[in-house]
């Protein structure tokens, strides 16, 4: 019998065999998707299953990306996805997504799984800014992002004042200094999160199994716009 894809979806099966796969235990759900239950989870696993859900030209971001990289057990209900500005794309209308129009460069994205996916730091960043009602379990993602990437604190110093005019820049700044000033005793129990963490080549924005660490050069971002899908 050959190897069954590491993300199956209902171009792979019928509905129907996937779901009694799943109850007899051969498929575990991901996402809104399935995989064989003797394949490690990984973040390119993850992103893949994005990738399958909303083929093109997006980007996850926030607590999607978050998802991705190990930071959170479970994905969100409403994923978080973006494109850069001018991108021209734009999903099918979806209520289980949101599409941001935002400024981003090639070197605050990796490419996991056929997805671009924003890196750790970037990712702490714009949680940092726009998540209303920042509470504790926000913090915990932000310190498991950083373990992740092995992002430090003065790397998310730099990263947001290297960025003019950027919007709750202030507030951003206390909420991850706060979050990575907590003991480490907030973090994930048990939670794979990646198998490699790798830096980006920022000239074709791709993963670089070399080095691991954070990427801290990120552009303006005055100019974000949201829209809904």
């Amino acid at each position: 019998m050959p190897r069954l894809s590491p993300v199956l979806t209902t171009l792979d099966l019928p509905l129907a065999e996937l779901c009694a796969a799943r109850l007899d235990g051969e498929l575990t759900e991901l996402d809104a998707l399935w995989s064989p239950v003797d394949e490690p989870q990984s973040s390119s696993q993850r992103a893949a299953s994005i990738r399958l859900q909303w083929p093109g030209r997006l980007i996850a971001e926030q607590h999607t990306a978050a998802w991705i990289w190990g930071a959170m057990p479970f994905p969100p209900s409403r994923h978080e996805l973006c494109v850069s500005l001018g991108a021209r794309a734009r999903p099918a209308q979806n209520w289980r997504i949101t599409v941001r129009e935002v400024a981003i460069s090639g070197d605050e994205t990796v490419e996991l799984g056929g997805l671009r996916v924003t890196t750790p730091v970037r990712t702490i960043a714009d949680l940092a800014r726009t998540v209303p009602g920042f509470d504790a379990g926000e913090s915990a993602v932000i310190r498991n992002l950083a373990r992740i990437g092995g992002v430090t604190l003065d790397e998310c110093r730099l990263a947001l004042d290297r960025r003019r005019n950027l919007p709750n820049k202030r507030e951003a700044w206390r909420r991850i200094g706060l979050a990575l000033a907590e003991p480490s005793a907030g973090l994930l129990a048990g939670v794979d999160p990646v198998d490699v963490v790798h830096r980006v080549d920022a000239a074709h924005g791709v993963e670089d199994p070399v080095e691991v660490g954070g990427v801290t050069h990120l552009e303006d971002e005055a100019a974000d716009r949201e829209t809904f899908a």
